[in-house]
């Protein structure tokens, strides 16, 4: 009798712990996604937009594709993740692409004076940096922390994940 108590308290234990294990996991969902483009089949475009920067000029999205082959945006909070991202692009990236603009776009700052200490004081004076002050990037592109976009010449958006190491976005630059 003691066993069959035994064994039904380990039955009911083990069926307990499958139940939690597929509530944890959402029976079927993935846990390890990849970070393979979805948009392959899909051509997005890009609207024009107007932003202010740190330095308090407009920059218009159809402006920059007249004189450049793609416009790159980073979306910054300033995070210690955010940093090495935009440090690797600064370093490995931007000198190699001369005729693409690179913008980062500090979303959470609140305002130009904010966004621009902010700047300074994470030491990235040299990069152009758009105030994102009512998240109307961050909403047109469904960006978040360390999104990066590329834009190409004829407003296409061949682009837009998480930075990760920066080898898509290279990849994505080279075959502009």
């Amino acid at each position: 009798m003691h066993l069959i108590k035994r064994v039904s308290t380990l039955i009911g234990t083990l069926i307990s712990n499958l139940a939690c294990i597929f509530l944890l996991t959402g029976c079927v969902e993935d846990l390890n996604p990849s970070s393979k483009d979805l948009r392959e089949d899909q051509i997005l475009t890009a609207e024009n937009f107007t932003a202010i920067t740190t330095l308090n000029e407009s920059i218009i999205l159809e402006d920059e594709l007249l004189t450049h082959d793609a416009v790159v945006l980073y979306f910054t909070m300033w995070c210690s993740l955010c940093d090495q991202h935009m440090d690797h692009m600064r370093r490995y990236i931007i000198d190699d692409y001369p005729n693409v603009r690179f913008l980062m776009v500090d979303y959470v700052s609140g305002n130009i004076d904010q966004a621009h200490s902010s700047q300074l004081n994470s030491g990235y004076a040299d990069l152009t940096v758009l105030v994102d002050n009512e998240n109307a990037l961050l909403t047109s592109f469904n960006a978040t922390m360390a999104s990066v976009i590329v834009i190409d010449d004829q407003n296409n958006i061949l682009l837009n994940e998480d930075y990760k190491n920066g080898s898509r976005l290279i990849d994505t630059l080279k075959a502009l």
